[in-house]
Protein backbone atom coordinates (compact mmCIF):
# COMPACT_ATOMS: atom_id res chain seq x y z
CA UNK A 1 0.00 0.00 0.00
CA UNK A 2 1.12 3.07 -1.14
CA UNK A 3 2.47 5.50 1.89
CA UNK A 4 0.86 9.06 2.37
CA UNK A 5 2.25 11.66 4.35
CA UNK A 6 1.82 12.16 7.94
CA UNK A 7 -0.25 15.31 9.01
CA UNK A 8 2.86 17.68 9.49
CA UNK A 9 3.92 16.35 6.15
CA UNK A 10 6.93 13.85 6.98
CA UNK A 11 7.60 11.26 5.12
CA UNK A 12 10.92 8.51 5.70
CA UNK A 13 12.12 7.32 2.64
CA UNK A 14 14.48 4.57 3.31
CA UNK A 15 17.34 2.94 1.34
CA UNK A 16 15.99 1.00 -1.78
CA UNK A 17 18.04 -1.34 -1.28
CA UNK A 18 17.12 -3.89 -4.11
CA UNK A 19 17.45 -0.57 -6.42
CA UNK A 20 14.44 0.84 -8.55
CA UNK A 21 13.13 -1.45 -11.51
CA UNK A 22 9.88 -1.20 -13.35
CA UNK A 23 8.19 1.54 -16.39
CA UNK A 24 6.26 4.29 -15.33
CA UNK A 25 4.48 7.47 -17.64
CA UNK A 26 5.97 10.73 -15.23
CA UNK A 27 2.94 13.35 -14.92
CA UNK A 28 2.01 15.46 -17.66
CA UNK A 29 4.62 18.44 -18.41
CA UNK A 30 3.83 21.54 -16.15
CA UNK A 31 5.50 24.05 -18.26
CA UNK A 32 3.39 23.12 -21.09
CA UNK A 33 0.24 22.42 -19.74
CA UNK A 34 -0.03 26.52 -17.76
CA UNK A 35 0.93 27.83 -21.73
CA UNK A 36 -1.55 25.42 -23.35
CA UNK A 37 -4.36 26.48 -20.82
CA UNK A 38 -3.60 29.75 -21.49
CA UNK A 39 -2.97 30.26 -24.98
CA UNK A 40 -6.50 28.34 -25.74
CA UNK A 41 -8.20 30.84 -23.26
CA UNK A 42 -7.60 33.49 -26.12
CA UNK A 43 -8.23 30.79 -29.02
CA UNK A 44 -11.19 31.68 -31.29
CA UNK A 45 -12.49 28.01 -31.01
CA UNK A 46 -12.57 25.68 -28.58
CA UNK A 47 -9.37 23.08 -28.07
CA UNK A 48 -8.86 19.80 -27.19
CA UNK A 49 -5.69 19.52 -24.46
CA UNK A 50 -5.11 15.73 -23.67
CA UNK A 51 -2.90 14.58 -20.78
CA UNK A 52 -3.27 18.30 -19.35
CA UNK A 53 -1.80 17.62 -15.76
CA UNK A 54 -3.56 18.04 -12.77
CA UNK A 55 -1.60 19.57 -10.10
CA UNK A 56 -2.13 22.21 -7.67
CA UNK A 57 -0.26 24.85 -10.12
CA UNK A 58 -2.15 24.36 -13.50
CA UNK A 59 -5.25 24.18 -11.46
CA UNK A 60 -4.47 27.37 -10.57
CA UNK A 61 -4.31 28.24 -14.32
CA UNK A 62 -7.41 26.92 -14.70
CA UNK A 63 -9.07 28.40 -12.40
CA UNK A 64 -7.28 32.09 -13.68
CA UNK A 65 -9.07 31.80 -17.17
CA UNK A 66 -12.57 30.58 -15.61
CA UNK A 67 -12.43 33.77 -13.13
CA UNK A 68 -12.01 35.54 -16.79
CA UNK A 69 -14.90 34.02 -18.59
CA UNK A 70 -13.36 31.36 -20.21
CA UNK A 71 -15.46 28.27 -19.99
CA UNK A 72 -13.42 24.88 -19.25
CA UNK A 73 -15.32 21.36 -19.39
CA UNK A 74 -14.52 18.11 -19.05
CA UNK A 75 -13.29 16.42 -22.58
CA UNK A 76 -14.13 12.58 -22.02
CA UNK A 77 -12.12 9.64 -21.19
CA UNK A 78 -8.50 9.94 -20.08
CA UNK A 79 -7.53 13.57 -18.41
CA UNK A 80 -8.58 15.57 -21.93
CA UNK A 81 -10.01 19.01 -21.57
CA UNK A 82 -11.66 21.02 -23.56
CA UNK A 83 -11.10 25.19 -23.11
CA UNK A 84 -14.08 27.37 -24.93
CA UNK A 85 -11.64 30.05 -25.76
CA UNK A 86 -12.82 33.77 -25.66
CA UNK A 87 -10.87 35.08 -28.53
CA UNK A 88 -7.58 37.43 -28.67
CA UNK A 89 -8.94 40.16 -26.89
CA UNK A 90 -12.18 38.50 -25.44
CA UNK A 91 -11.16 37.94 -21.24
CA UNK A 92 -13.42 39.86 -18.93
CA UNK A 93 -11.85 41.43 -15.65
CA UNK A 94 -13.31 39.20 -12.89
CA UNK A 95 -15.24 41.00 -10.07
CA UNK A 96 -12.44 40.62 -7.65
CA UNK A 97 -8.55 39.19 -7.12
CA UNK A 98 -7.59 36.12 -9.07
CA UNK A 99 -5.61 33.84 -6.59
CA UNK A 100 -2.80 31.73 -8.55
CA UNK A 101 -1.56 30.24 -5.28
CA UNK A 102 1.84 29.33 -5.51
CA UNK A 103 2.27 29.61 -9.24
CA UNK A 104 5.00 31.15 -10.40
CA UNK A 105 4.23 30.95 -14.29
CA UNK A 106 0.28 31.85 -13.66
CA UNK A 107 1.54 34.79 -12.39
CA UNK A 108 4.39 36.02 -14.45
CA UNK A 109 2.50 34.57 -18.39
CA UNK A 110 -0.90 35.91 -17.51
CA UNK A 111 0.26 40.01 -17.35
CA UNK A 112 1.65 39.76 -21.04
CA UNK A 113 -1.81 38.34 -22.02
CA UNK A 114 -3.73 40.47 -19.92
CA UNK A 115 -1.69 43.37 -21.09
CA UNK A 116 -4.06 43.38 -24.64
CA UNK A 117 -7.68 42.57 -22.61
CA UNK A 118 -10.29 45.27 -22.15
CA UNK A 119 -10.59 46.29 -18.08
CA UNK A 120 -8.23 45.51 -15.13
CA UNK A 121 -6.89 42.45 -13.63
CA UNK A 122 -5.12 41.73 -10.88
CA UNK A 123 -3.21 38.87 -9.59
CA UNK A 124 -2.07 37.68 -6.05
CA UNK A 125 -0.58 34.58 -4.74
CA UNK A 126 0.34 32.94 -1.12
CA UNK A 127 3.28 34.29 0.58
CA UNK A 128 5.43 32.11 -1.44
CA UNK A 129 4.52 33.69 -4.34
CA UNK A 130 4.76 36.84 -2.62
CA UNK A 131 8.17 37.07 -1.57
CA UNK A 132 9.24 36.18 -5.18
CA UNK A 133 10.08 39.23 -7.74
CA UNK A 134 8.01 40.28 -10.16
CA UNK A 135 9.88 43.30 -11.50
CA UNK A 136 11.12 40.75 -13.95
CA UNK A 137 8.27 40.90 -16.02
CA UNK A 138 6.96 44.34 -14.50
CA UNK A 139 10.04 46.42 -15.97
CA UNK A 140 9.74 45.04 -19.68
CA UNK A 141 5.75 45.34 -19.34
CA UNK A 142 6.18 48.78 -18.25
CA UNK A 143 8.40 50.00 -21.29
CA UNK A 144 5.97 48.18 -24.03
CA UNK A 145 3.51 50.56 -22.89
CA UNK A 146 1.69 48.08 -20.39
CA UNK A 147 -0.20 49.98 -17.53
CA UNK A 148 1.17 47.38 -14.57
CA UNK A 149 1.38 48.06 -11.05
CA UNK A 150 3.32 45.75 -8.44
CA UNK A 151 3.69 46.05 -4.59
CA UNK A 152 6.98 47.69 -3.97
CA UNK A 153 7.56 47.91 -7.38
CA UNK A 154 8.63 44.37 -7.94
CA UNK A 155 6.24 42.04 -5.85
CA UNK A 156 2.71 40.86 -5.89
CA UNK A 157 -0.24 41.65 -6.48
CA UNK A 158 0.14 42.56 -10.28
CA UNK A 159 -2.37 45.01 -11.66
CA UNK A 160 -2.63 44.82 -14.78
CA UNK A 161 -5.15 47.31 -17.17
CA UNK A 162 -5.49 46.39 -20.89
CA UNK A 163 -4.74 48.71 -23.55
CA UNK A 164 -1.91 49.80 -25.93
CA UNK A 165 1.12 47.97 -26.52
CA UNK A 166 4.17 49.21 -28.17
CA UNK A 167 6.53 47.36 -29.97
CA UNK A 168 10.06 46.20 -28.49
CA UNK A 169 13.50 44.79 -28.43
CA UNK A 170 14.27 43.04 -24.94
CA UNK A 171 17.79 42.07 -24.07
CA UNK A 172 16.82 39.87 -20.97
CA UNK A 173 19.86 40.27 -18.32
CA UNK A 174 18.85 36.82 -16.92
CA UNK A 175 17.83 33.90 -18.79
CA UNK A 176 14.11 33.27 -18.16
CA UNK A 177 11.69 31.27 -20.01
CA UNK A 178 8.81 33.23 -17.74
CA UNK A 179 10.16 36.53 -18.72
CA UNK A 180 10.16 36.02 -22.22
CA UNK A 181 7.08 34.59 -22.47
CA UNK A 182 5.23 37.51 -20.80
CA UNK A 183 6.68 39.52 -23.15
CA UNK A 184 6.03 37.42 -26.67
CA UNK A 185 2.59 36.67 -25.12
CA UNK A 186 2.05 40.75 -24.64
CA UNK A 187 3.61 40.88 -28.28
CA UNK A 188 1.05 39.60 -30.15
CA UNK A 189 -0.97 42.62 -28.99
CA UNK A 190 1.45 44.63 -30.10
CA UNK A 191 1.30 47.90 -32.41
CA UNK A 192 4.84 46.69 -33.71
CA UNK A 193 7.00 43.16 -33.92
CA UNK A 194 8.77 42.61 -30.38
CA UNK A 195 11.75 40.74 -30.01
CA UNK A 196 13.33 39.10 -27.08
CA UNK A 197 17.13 38.15 -26.43
CA UNK A 198 18.23 35.85 -24.78
CA UNK A 199 21.85 35.38 -22.53
CA UNK A 200 21.15 31.93 -22.67
CA UNK A 201 19.36 29.29 -24.34
CA UNK A 202 15.50 28.91 -22.12
CA UNK A 203 12.80 26.44 -22.51
CA UNK A 204 10.82 27.51 -25.62
CA UNK A 205 7.51 25.95 -25.30
CA UNK A 206 5.77 29.26 -25.65
CA UNK A 207 7.03 29.94 -28.95
CA UNK A 208 6.10 26.20 -30.10
CA UNK A 209 2.63 26.55 -29.32
CA UNK A 210 2.76 30.27 -30.23
CA UNK A 211 4.04 29.25 -33.68
CA UNK A 212 1.27 25.93 -33.46
CA UNK A 213 -1.76 28.54 -32.95
CA UNK A 214 -1.12 30.30 -35.88
CA UNK A 215 1.02 33.43 -34.45
CA UNK A 216 4.06 34.25 -36.62
CA UNK A 217 7.34 34.10 -34.65
CA UNK A 218 10.66 33.87 -36.23
CA UNK A 219 13.85 33.07 -34.33
CA UNK A 220 17.83 34.12 -35.29
CA UNK A 221 20.20 32.57 -32.72
CA UNK A 222 19.25 33.86 -29.23
CA UNK A 223 16.64 36.48 -30.54
CA UNK A 224 12.74 35.50 -30.63
CA UNK A 225 10.94 37.68 -32.59
CA UNK A 226 7.11 37.69 -32.71
CA UNK A 227 4.22 39.53 -35.21
CA UNK A 228 1.18 41.67 -33.98
CA UNK A 229 -1.82 38.54 -34.29
CA UNK A 230 -5.45 38.79 -35.15
CA UNK A 231 -6.84 35.33 -34.49
CA UNK A 232 -5.57 32.44 -32.95
CA UNK A 233 -6.52 28.52 -33.54
CA UNK A 234 -5.10 25.84 -31.57
CA UNK A 235 -7.57 23.07 -32.33
CA UNK A 236 -6.01 19.74 -30.47
CA UNK A 237 -2.79 19.50 -28.34
CA UNK A 238 -1.35 16.34 -26.66
CA UNK A 239 1.06 17.31 -23.57
CA UNK A 240 3.53 15.21 -22.76
CA UNK A 241 5.50 13.74 -19.86
CA UNK A 242 7.57 16.02 -18.33
CA UNK A 243 10.91 16.10 -17.72
CA UNK A 244 11.28 17.71 -15.07
CA UNK A 245 9.22 14.79 -13.30
CA UNK A 246 10.90 11.92 -15.15
CA UNK A 247 15.09 13.61 -13.95
CA UNK A 248 13.81 12.28 -10.57
CA UNK A 249 13.72 8.46 -11.61
CA UNK A 250 16.54 9.27 -14.25
CA UNK A 251 18.72 10.51 -11.08
CA UNK A 252 17.42 7.83 -8.59
CA UNK A 253 17.96 5.02 -10.87
CA UNK A 254 21.77 6.17 -12.02
CA UNK A 255 22.76 6.28 -8.39
CA UNK A 256 21.29 3.49 -6.94
CA UNK A 257 22.97 0.13 -7.54
CA UNK A 258 20.84 -3.06 -9.27
CA UNK A 259 18.18 -0.20 -11.25
CA UNK A 260 16.31 -0.09 -14.25
CA UNK A 261 13.66 1.85 -14.90
CA UNK A 262 11.72 3.14 -18.10
CA UNK A 263 10.26 6.28 -18.42
CA UNK A 264 7.73 6.38 -21.55
CA UNK A 265 6.63 9.31 -23.41
CA UNK A 266 8.60 12.02 -21.69
CA UNK A 267 8.94 15.71 -23.02
CA UNK A 268 13.26 15.91 -24.67
CA UNK A 269 12.36 19.20 -25.49
CA UNK A 270 16.78 19.88 -25.95
CA UNK A 271 15.96 23.56 -24.17
CA UNK A 272 14.72 21.62 -21.22
CA UNK A 273 17.09 18.39 -21.53
CA UNK A 274 20.05 20.12 -19.95
CA UNK A 275 20.38 17.36 -16.71
CA UNK A 276 20.38 14.59 -19.60
CA UNK A 277 23.49 16.15 -21.27
CA UNK A 278 25.33 16.85 -17.38
CA UNK A 279 24.38 13.02 -16.51
CA UNK A 280 25.99 11.83 -20.00
CA UNK A 281 29.09 13.58 -19.26
CA UNK A 282 28.97 12.11 -15.65
CA UNK A 283 28.84 8.36 -16.93
CA UNK A 284 25.18 7.55 -17.06
CA UNK A 285 23.76 4.50 -18.37
CA UNK A 286 20.95 6.24 -20.14
CA UNK A 287 19.07 4.95 -24.00
CA UNK A 288 16.74 7.39 -25.91
CA UNK A 289 14.32 5.13 -27.55
CA UNK A 290 11.06 5.38 -29.72
CA UNK A 291 11.75 9.14 -30.30
CA UNK A 292 8.80 11.09 -32.29
CA UNK A 293 7.13 14.46 -32.30
CA UNK A 294 3.39 15.28 -30.72
CA UNK A 295 2.11 18.62 -30.83
CA UNK A 296 6.09 20.52 -32.13
CA UNK A 297 7.44 19.14 -29.29
CA UNK A 298 10.16 15.95 -29.11
CA UNK A 299 8.78 12.69 -27.33
CA UNK A 300 11.09 9.83 -26.18
CA UNK A 301 11.38 6.51 -23.88
CA UNK A 302 14.19 7.17 -21.68
CA UNK A 303 15.87 3.73 -20.33
CA UNK A 304 18.36 4.09 -17.73
CA UNK A 305 20.49 2.01 -15.18
CA UNK A 306 23.06 2.43 -12.68
CA UNK A 307 26.30 3.97 -13.18
CA UNK A 308 29.44 4.86 -12.03
CA UNK A 309 29.70 8.45 -11.90
CA UNK A 310 32.39 11.21 -12.44
CA UNK A 311 32.90 14.63 -11.08
CA UNK A 312 32.29 17.43 -13.77
CA UNK A 313 32.36 20.90 -14.28
CA UNK A 314 28.63 22.26 -15.16
CA UNK A 315 29.43 25.86 -16.51
CA UNK A 316 26.48 28.78 -16.97
CA UNK A 317 25.87 27.80 -20.92
CA UNK A 318 24.12 24.64 -19.95
CA UNK A 319 22.74 25.53 -16.49
CA UNK A 320 19.77 27.53 -18.32
CA UNK A 321 18.34 24.51 -20.05
CA UNK A 322 18.66 22.66 -16.37
CA UNK A 323 17.86 25.56 -14.28
CA UNK A 324 14.75 23.30 -12.07
CA UNK A 325 17.31 20.10 -12.05
CA UNK A 326 20.14 21.50 -11.29
CA UNK A 327 19.37 20.64 -7.23
CA UNK A 328 19.53 16.90 -8.65
CA UNK A 329 23.28 17.55 -10.03
CA UNK A 330 24.60 18.32 -6.35
CA UNK A 331 22.59 14.92 -5.63
CA UNK A 332 24.42 13.18 -8.43
CA UNK A 333 27.92 14.97 -7.05
CA UNK A 334 27.49 13.08 -4.03
CA UNK A 335 27.42 9.74 -5.61
CA UNK A 336 30.21 10.89 -8.18
CA UNK A 337 34.31 10.01 -8.10
CA UNK A 338 36.00 13.29 -7.47
CA UNK A 339 34.03 16.61 -7.12
CA UNK A 340 30.95 18.04 -8.91
CA UNK A 341 31.31 22.25 -9.31
CA UNK A 342 27.66 23.92 -11.08
CA UNK A 343 27.82 27.40 -12.11
CA UNK A 344 25.24 30.27 -13.66
CA UNK A 345 22.88 28.70 -11.06
CA UNK A 346 21.87 32.40 -9.79
CA UNK A 347 17.94 31.80 -10.52
CA UNK A 348 17.50 28.94 -7.95
CA UNK A 349 17.86 31.62 -5.25
CA UNK A 350 14.41 32.81 -6.42
CA UNK A 351 12.14 30.21 -7.01
CA UNK A 352 9.81 28.73 -4.83
CA UNK A 353 12.09 29.16 -2.53
CA UNK A 354 16.20 29.47 -2.37
CA UNK A 355 17.35 26.60 -3.91
CA UNK A 356 20.56 27.12 -3.00
CA UNK A 357 20.27 27.54 0.48
CA UNK A 358 17.69 24.85 1.05
CA UNK A 359 19.91 22.53 -1.29
CA UNK A 360 22.76 22.99 1.01
CA UNK A 361 21.40 22.96 4.60
CA UNK A 362 19.80 19.62 3.61
CA UNK A 363 22.47 18.06 2.02
CA UNK A 364 25.04 19.10 4.85
CA UNK A 365 22.50 17.63 7.33
CA UNK A 366 22.82 14.46 5.00
CA UNK A 367 26.14 14.19 5.65
CA UNK A 368 26.71 15.31 2.29
CA UNK A 369 29.99 17.44 1.76
CA UNK A 370 29.10 20.81 -0.47
CA UNK A 371 29.45 24.37 -0.32
CA UNK A 372 27.95 27.23 -1.64
CA UNK A 373 29.36 29.74 -3.92
CA UNK A 374 28.86 33.18 -5.71
CA UNK A 375 26.45 31.33 -8.61
CA UNK A 376 26.03 27.64 -7.75
CA UNK A 377 27.94 24.96 -5.29
CA UNK A 378 30.33 22.47 -5.34
CA UNK A 379 30.27 18.70 -4.06
CA UNK A 380 32.67 15.85 -3.27
CA UNK A 381 31.59 12.58 -3.86
CA UNK A 382 30.77 9.98 -0.54
CA UNK A 383 27.15 9.26 -0.95
CA UNK A 384 24.34 10.49 1.39
CA UNK A 385 24.53 9.03 4.85
CA UNK A 386 21.04 10.04 6.15
CA UNK A 387 18.98 12.88 7.95
CA UNK A 388 16.08 15.65 7.70
CA UNK A 389 15.55 17.25 4.65
CA UNK A 390 13.51 20.46 4.60
CA UNK A 391 11.24 21.15 1.67
CA UNK A 392 10.78 24.80 2.70
CA UNK A 393 7.41 24.55 0.86
CA UNK A 394 8.95 23.82 -2.49
CA UNK A 395 7.62 20.53 -4.48
CA UNK A 396 10.65 19.62 -6.71
CA UNK A 397 13.20 19.94 -3.04
CA UNK A 398 10.80 17.65 -1.23
CA UNK A 399 11.27 15.05 -4.35
CA UNK A 400 14.89 15.87 -4.13
CA UNK A 401 14.85 14.42 -0.44
CA UNK A 402 13.00 11.23 -1.11
CA UNK A 403 15.84 10.41 -3.92
CA UNK A 404 18.08 11.14 -1.54
CA UNK A 405 16.55 8.80 0.97
CA UNK A 406 16.38 5.95 -1.12
CA UNK A 407 19.78 6.48 -2.84
CA UNK A 408 21.23 6.53 1.27
CA UNK A 409 22.61 4.68 3.75
CA UNK A 410 20.46 5.22 6.75
CA UNK A 411 17.02 6.83 5.09
CA UNK A 412 16.07 10.54 5.40
CA UNK A 413 13.05 12.25 6.64
CA UNK A 414 11.69 15.12 4.32
CA UNK A 415 9.64 17.67 5.81
CA UNK A 416 6.79 19.29 4.38
CA UNK A 417 6.51 16.16 1.71
CA UNK A 418 2.64 17.23 1.01
CA UNK A 419 4.11 20.11 -1.22
CA UNK A 420 4.68 17.77 -4.06
CA UNK A 421 0.86 18.03 -5.23
CA UNK A 422 1.91 20.87 -6.97
CA UNK A 423 3.67 18.87 -10.00
CA UNK A 424 3.64 15.39 -9.16
CA UNK A 425 0.42 14.37 -6.99
CA UNK A 426 0.80 10.42 -7.42
CA UNK A 427 4.65 10.76 -6.06
CA UNK A 428 4.76 8.35 -3.16
CA UNK A 429 2.50 5.40 -4.86
CA UNK A 430 5.27 5.58 -8.48
CA UNK A 431 8.33 5.45 -5.89
CA UNK A 432 6.59 2.25 -3.80
CA UNK A 433 5.85 0.72 -7.51
CA UNK A 434 9.52 0.93 -8.57
CA UNK A 435 10.80 -0.45 -5.18
CA UNK A 436 10.80 2.16 -3.22
CA UNK A 437 10.66 2.07 0.85
CA UNK A 438 8.58 4.90 2.34
CA UNK A 439 7.61 5.35 5.98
Amino acid sequence: MAGTPEKDGIVKFMPATGGLRGSLAVPADKSISHRAAMIAAICGSPVKIRDFLRAADTMSTLRAIQACGVRVEEGGAGSGLVVHGAGLRGLKPPAGVIDIGNSGTSIRLLPGIFSGQVGTFTLDGDESIRRRPMDRIVMPLLEMGVAIEAREGRFAPLTVEGGCVHGYHYEMPVASAQVKSAVLLAGLYADGPVEVVEPAVCRDHTEIMLAHSGARIEKEGTLTRIFPATDLELGEVDIPGDFSSAAFFLVAATVIPGSEVTLTGVGVNPTRTGLLDIMLQMGADIKIENQRFAGGEPVADLVVRSAALKGIEVDADISGRAIDELPLVALLGAFAQGGTVVRGAAELKVKESDRIDGLVASMTAGGVDIEVRDDGFSVQGGGVTGGRFESRGDHRMAMLGAIAGAASRDGVEVAGFDCVEVSFPNFLEVMESLGGSVQ
